[in-house]
């Protein structure tokens, strides 16, 4: 039997009259009979008895009915669920996140949560190589990456780049709105080193790549200490934007350093090139693609 079949025997139950399940089925009734016979032979039982104009069903054809009823609804429940994962109203986002990169990610996910109340989520935290690695192997369809990188299998969606920040105690005497990264060498500097923020090894490379030796006296990988640590001046930092939209409060002095060239990094959404994304990650990028407009 197939589930047309039981459809069929559905309303034979409930019509009690090939006629009128035939009218209800749009169906002529020497077909809708040759069906019903087709049924009681494979179960080798009578599922109805005639008795004048009206069937009777039997106790085996009960049994079927119930069956039949149950089936139908986990097909349409199906079907339904099939459709709404189809279109992304349903489904799983799974997304991967480097540390502290998009500050605006919370305020997006609500957006993105209001449009398709049903998607479920597995949202995965690592640093901007390994999450690549999660793409590649599927383990994520989607992350948000710090650039730079190679990305030859990847399609990217520039989000943003982000200003880097020298940051110190407000003890100290104010400083220009804007600093060079020469400027701030001799400075005491403890570096953020938090997984997954993948800024440490970014603030080393610029500094050598400007032939500049600065001052640094460690590094930090709890960034609340971190920010402890220069409001009470013992130490100074470098750190992204993201960082300081997330840590607030602190009293601390922030200074812009100039020259994007000398101290930024690109953010950007990834997905394996020439691969069919689910509905879910799908409007989650056309989602991003109209924020990063």
């Amino acid at each position: 039997m197939d589930i047309r079949q039981l459809r069929y025997f559905i309303a034979i139950v409930e019509e009690r009259n090939i006629s009128a399940a035939a009218k209800r089925l749009h169906l002529s009734q020497p077909p809708l009979s040759q069906q019903l016979k087709a049924m009681e032979e494979e179960l080798d039982t009578a599922l109805v008895e005639r008795s004048g104009r009206y069937f009777e069903v039997t106790e085996a054809g009960k049994a079927l009915y119930r069956y039949a009823l149950q089936m139908d609804r986990l097909m349409e429940e199906a079907r339904m669920e099939v459709k709404e994962v189809g279109n992304g109203v349903n489904g799983r986002l799974t997304i991967g996140v480097n540390t502290f990169s998009f500050a605006e990610l919370p305020e997006v996910l609500h957006h993105f949560q209001r449009q398709y109340p049903k998607v479920t989520y597995k949202i995965q935290q690592n640093e901007s190589a390994r999450l690549c690695q999660l793409v590649k192997d599927r383990a994520v369809e989607l992350a948000i990456i710090r650039l730079p990188l190679v990305l030859d299998d990847f399609t990217v969606l520039h989000l943003y780049t982000e200003p880097f920040y020298f940051i110190t105690s407000n003890k100290q005497h104010p400083l220009n709105y804007e600093v060079s990264l020469a400027d701030i060498q001799n400075q005491r500097l403890l570096l953020p080193s938090t997984p997954g923020l993948g800024v440490h090894y970014l603030i080393l490379e610029a500094f050598s790549r400007f032939h500049l030796h600065p001052n640094i006296i460690g590094e930090c990988s709890d960034i609340s200490l971190l920010m402890d640590l220069i409001s009470t001046d013992f130490c100074a930092s470098i750190v992204p934007e993201t960082l300081l939209k997330r840590y607030k409060g602190f009293a601390i002095h922030a200074y812009k350093i100039s020259h994007p060239t000398e101290m930024s990094a690109p953010v950007g959404l990834i997905w394996l090139k020439d691969h069919r994304l689910s509905q879910a990650a799908q409007n989650f990028v056309d989602l991003l693609h109209k924020e990063a407009l």
